[in-house]
């Protein structure tokens, strides 16, 4: 049975090639789209996404949610990252398709809500939507499946600071409501992410097995490689964003650590997501903190074929 899921998401380069997932996934029913600020303004993520529902040929709704950080100014956007229309500068026509009218958190109180206990919250971005869905339904976590978030650097360091994630950094104070919720967390972070790079061709034989959605990939992921290869000898790419669709497609791709975790909202160190492995501490400071499982070895061989196959189908 498809896995109902609602993908929250930035899109953002990374994004559009885990929403393809998604979409070609049949293990994989996606609901909806809520999008976030992150890799670029929130119209934008929502415009975005919505034009890869019109590529996909997917009717789904497409929802607009949080623009600022829980806590603070406006973030700055990772332009230098997906290029100034968050695909890679590849001038993609966008879609004119209408938004679905309701906030991204309302969205997910409503759908969690229409289908109690089989909802997956599968989220790709910054966490605002699923703090402030907490805030308007405080039973929510009940209502849940679970939550598998792409994001955090446990036991690795952080690709924004020394110590955060980009996800994690960009709202801290959203991330520590979330993670500190009564509902089962599954973290895929730096840990597994930003473990083995792919090979620039990897992109190249998504499009041959996929030349609409695979092809799209493709011609965006020229510049979002260019970013990666900065500095190294050979091209290399990172597909952060598919890790948590693939664990509910083959949990066996996947080694987890269970342990305790805590968010730091501390200036110098935000978005730090900081794990104590269960047994490791005595601390009532820990041992209080919501206990999630976290991912910390991928079978990456696996991984990509697994992605290739899924864009064949």
């Amino acid at each position: 049975m498809a896995h109902k899921i609602i993908l929250d998401t930035d899109p953002g380069i990374d994004d559009a090639m885990a929403i393809f997932f998604a979409f070609q996934s049949p293990d994989i029913d996606v609901l909806g789209l809520t999008t976030v600020y992150g890799n670029v303004p929130v119209t934008m993520a929502a415009r975005n996404a919505m034009t890869l529902c019109e590529l996909a040929g997917q009717d789904i709704p497409v929802t607009q949610g949080v623009g600022m950080p829980w806590v603070g100014p406006e973030s700055g956007y990772a332009h230098f990252v997906h290029g100034d229309d968050g695909f890679g500068d590849i001038n993609f026509p966008a879609s004119d398709k209408p938004l679905d009218p309701r906030s991204s958190a309302q969205y997910i109180v409503d759908t969690v809500r229409e289908h109690p206990g089989e909802v997956t919250l599968v989220a790709i971005g910054p966490l605002g939507n699923l703090a402030l869905a907490l805030r308007l339904d405080p039973e929510l976590p009940k209502l849940v499946k679970g939550v598998k978030i792409m994001g955090g650097a446990a036991f690795v360091k952080g690709n924004v600071t020394p110590v955060a994630e980009a996800n994690i950094w960009n709202d801290a104070f959203a991330a520590e409501i979330v993670f500190a919720a009564d509902w089962d967390i599954t973290m895929f972070g730096l840990d597994v992410t930003n473990n083995v790079p792919f090979d620039p061709n990897f992109v190249d034989i998504l499009a041959e097995k996929n030349a609409k959605l695979g092809g799209f990939v493709q011609q965006s992921a020229q510049f979002y490689i260019d970013f990666y290869s900065q500095g190294r000898d050979d091209r290399v790419c990172f597909f952060h964003d598919a890790f948590p669709l693939a664990y509910l497609i083959d949990e066996s791709l996947f080694e987890l650590t269970e342990g305790h975790i805590r968010i730091s909202t501390d200036p110098l160190n935000r978005g730090q997501t900081s794990v104590a492995p269960v047994g490791t501490t005595a601390s009532p400071l820990w041992l209080d903190a919501k206990k999630i499982k976290v991912a910390t070895k991928v079978d990456h061989a696996r991984l990509t074929s697994l992605f290739i196959d899924t864009y064949a189908q």
